[in-house]
């Protein structure tokens, strides 16, 4: 019964992922207008996500802290090489027209994705009530990421369509990762220790060397200004909901 329950929890946080059908609603010249401001924030929320959520996460896993900033830059060490193989692989001219930074999103979030649901997978076994308070919490954090996960999607290159179909694709490794926390929470008891600084890594890398250099194409002072105050919305709204936890 515990594991249907922890079943149940991770589809309902896989089918946040769906949060950018609004998007949908959205005319294409309006959505082009406002998607530097919904970049901004999804790169102010992945850089409170790594530092205010997941690295905190982490710390429950590994005591010493050298070893825990070590996957972080293992993370984000990974993250760079694999942009690299992206860029090596998929662009053979200086124009390359799908961002590469559309696959790492995707990569990050499986990663991200499947630690929730080791999370969920493990508590469920514990308790059903702490379980649910659990998903509660998991869910008031992915509404935000994924829109942040969507927008950035779009702006890659993605078509709204195609976005939304990647993000909810790489939404259901939090089921994968459910099953897997759920039947070897005792054997495999460090995974979420590591897995959990790498995606931190990750989502640090793609927020300061993909997205934030796209921000600095801005000229226009205002539009500037505005997109400065979303990045640090971003973070704010991520370190409200860590207060929430």
């Amino acid at each position: 019964m515990n594991l249907l329950y922890a079943i149940i929890a991770s589809v309902v946080v896989s089918l946040i992922s769906l949060v950018g059908v609004f998007a949908l609603l959205i005319k294409d010249n309006l959505l082009k207008k406002i998607m530097i401001f919904l970049v901004a924030f999804a790169a102010g929320g992945l850089i409170g996500g790594a530092f205010l959520d997941i690295i905190p996460e982490a710390e429950q896993y590994i005591q010493n802290r050298t070893h825990l900033f070590l996957y972080v830059i293992l993370g984000y060490t990974l993250f760079f090489i694999l942009e690299k193989y992206l860029h090596w692989r998929h662009c053979h001219s200086a124009d390359c027209h799908m961002h590469r930074f559309t696959y790492l999103n995707i990569v990050g979030d499986m990663i991200h994705n499947f630690s929730d649901g080791l999370i969920i997978g493990a508590i469920f076994l514990i308790d059903i009530k702490v379980g649910v308070a659990t998903t509660l919490a998991i869910i008031f954090h992915e509404i935000p990421h994924e829109l942040g996960n969507f927008s950035v999607l779009v702006y890659g290159g993605f078509s709204k369509f195609k976005a939304l179909f990647f993000n909810f694709l790489s939404s259901l490794f939090a089921i994968v990762g459910t099953l897997v926390g759920f039947y070897f929470a005792t054997q495999i008891k460090g995974f979420a220790g590591i897995i959990l600084p790498i995606a931190a890594g990750g989502f640090i890398y793609i927020a300061s060397c993909d997205l934030i250099p796209e921000l600095h194409k801005e000229e226009d002072g205002k539009r500037s200004a505005l997109i400065m105050v979303t990045f640090v919305l971003g973070i704010m709204l991520m370190f409200f909901l860590k207060m929430l936890d």
